[in-house]
């Protein structure tokens, strides 16, 4: 039987979800290339393909309406499409400047009229193809994605975590932020990170984006209560990750 066929693609971006995925050298990822022939991967080779293909990865959000079309040709060729890393899930970073006026001229002085950098509202790629999953997170947990792709490969449905952060600081016996007269979002974050970041002293920002109904108002409620923000800091904590899934929310 021959081997599944995945293959890499990448978006707006900064590809750093890709190298995190080359960042392994370990048992699991060189076990994994046993059950599986990677066809495209412009991070790790040369070759691409125009084939069909069993499993692609899409990295980077959608951003400029030329992209449909190639988006729409690897959806035709794929059997299952896995948006990976937070700004192909949910716009990630890039949303950012559906909040900002005249961001181009900040950016990039002189050269801002480039065509290139016209753009249109970073949306997560689901906004122009199905997804059949999401790996969350900036970057995407490695380890996630192989357990995904493993589980497909086997024939097993992937489980994606939809759970706050907040548990997972409980299984650790981390102390809570707020405990500690800081802030966090963890009450609302998709988990499936280990929560490593309030065990090191640090809050919850939500890299991996909010759980699938997030109770917004009360993140706010709590950060103007319990860790002192102003009404205004409160209304747009959660931008950097988060900024599609806030317009969604009341």
């Amino acid at each position: 039987m021959s081997k599944p066929k995945v293959a890499f693609f990448d978006f707006a971006s900064c590809e750093g979800c890709q190298i995190e995925f080359t960042n392994y050298g370990d048992k699991a990822f060189l076990e994994l290339l046993n059950h599986v022939d990677v066809v495209e991967f412009r991070e790790a080779m040369s070759e691409t393909t125009t084939e069909p293909i069993d499993i692609a990865l899409i990295e980077g959000s959608f951003t400029r309406e030329a992209d449909r079309a190639r988006l729409e040709d690897i959806r035709r060729r794929a059997k299952i499409v896995i948006a990976y890393g937070q700004c192909a899930a949910t716009g990630g970073i890039n949303a950012l400047k559906n909040h900002q006026n005249d961001y181009l001229p900040c950016v990039y002085g002189k050269d801002a009229g480039m065509p290139h950098l016209a753009s249109q509202k970073a949306l997560p790629i689901d906004a122009a193809i199905k997804v059949d999953y999401k790996a969350f997170g900036c970057p995407m947990n490695k380890y996630e994605v192989l357990q995904i792709i493993s589980h497909l490969v086997h024939g097993k449905e992937p489980v994606i975590p939809d759970y706050p952060v907040c548990v997972e600081c409980k299984r650790r016996e981390t102390v809570c932020r707020f405990a500690e007269g800081d802030h966090c979002m963890g009450q609302v974050a998709r988990a499936g990170c280990d929560a490593p970041c309030p065990a090191a002293g640090i809050p919850c920002e939500a890299c991996r984006g909010f759980v699938d109904h997030p109770n917004i108002p009360a993140l706010k409620k709590v950060l103007v209560e319990r860790a002192g923000f102003s009404k205004a800091r409160a209304e747009s904590k959660a931008n950097m990750f988060t900024a599609n899934q806030l317009e969604l929310k009341p």
